[in-house]
């Protein structure tokens, strides 16, 4: 009966799973990130990030067939490196996933925009959203990193790249706007990108998370 409900719970709230998966995902990668199958977990992982997405959009304004032909050459891409070993395309499904996270992020945005009644699934949103923002910028500095090398420095194997664990935790203290961390970008391009990124960090915590916050506290009305 638990798992019935498991399942029943799953399909009325989306953006929760979409939220666990991404929060389990950050927990567990850093243990297989230098791992011989390392890639090849995080690529299948990305897949079934990709699902949950696609499948969280049906329930948005937004347009599933957008996320799903985003989706399709973003999955054909990960097949590839996870089979044939072409690491090369990395930054390739990098820049679609990163499209594919921000369209998912603003389909969210819509959805928990649409009404003045805050229900759970759009408090679970608000994070699901914070969290695919977050994504959809580490992707992208995955593709300035291998478009001009060096973009991103860290105290630690400062000649090395970036890992996606590295810069995925720049992109949560950029978001915050918390300032904490030792990875730093260097570059004119990577530091143009993380200027948007603080700025659409701080309008997305002004204006969306504000108004949730702001019509969880209205008296309801009898």
């Amino acid at each position: 009966m638990r798992i019935v409900r498991l399942l029943v719970h799953t399909r009325r709230h989306p953006s929760a799973i979409l939220l666990m998966a991404q929060l389990l995902g950050m927990a567990l990668y850093p243990f297989l990130e230098r791992t011989q199958f390392g890639h090849v977990a995080f690529n299948a992982f990305g897949i079934v990030i990709l699902t949950f997405a696609t499948n969280m959009v049906r329930r948005t304004p937004g347009h599933t067939w957008i996320s799903a032909t985003l989706a399709v050459p973003i999955i054909a891409l990960l097949s590839a490196q996870m089979l044939f070993g072409l690491e090369y395309l990395q930054p390739w499904s990098s820049g679609l996933e990163a499209f594919f996270y921000f369209y998912a992020a603003g389909s969210l945005i819509s959805y928990m925009l649409e009404d003045r009644k805050v229900t759970r699934d759009e408090l679970f949103a608000a994070g699901a959203t914070f969290t695919l923002i977050a994504w959809g910028f580490t992707h992208l500095y995955i593709v300035v990193q291998a478009i001009v090398p060096g973009s991103f420095a860290s105290a630690v194997n400062a000649d090395l790249p970036r890992t996606w664990t590295e810069l995925n935790y720049l992109s949560f203290a950029l978001l915050s706007s918390t300032g904490i961390g030792d990875v730093i970008p260097v570059t004119v391009h990577a530091r143009a990108f993380t200027s948007i990124e603080m700025f659409v960090g701080v309008m997305y915590l002004a204006s969306v998370v504000a108004r949730l916050i702001g019509l969880t506290m209205q008296p309801s009305s009898k």
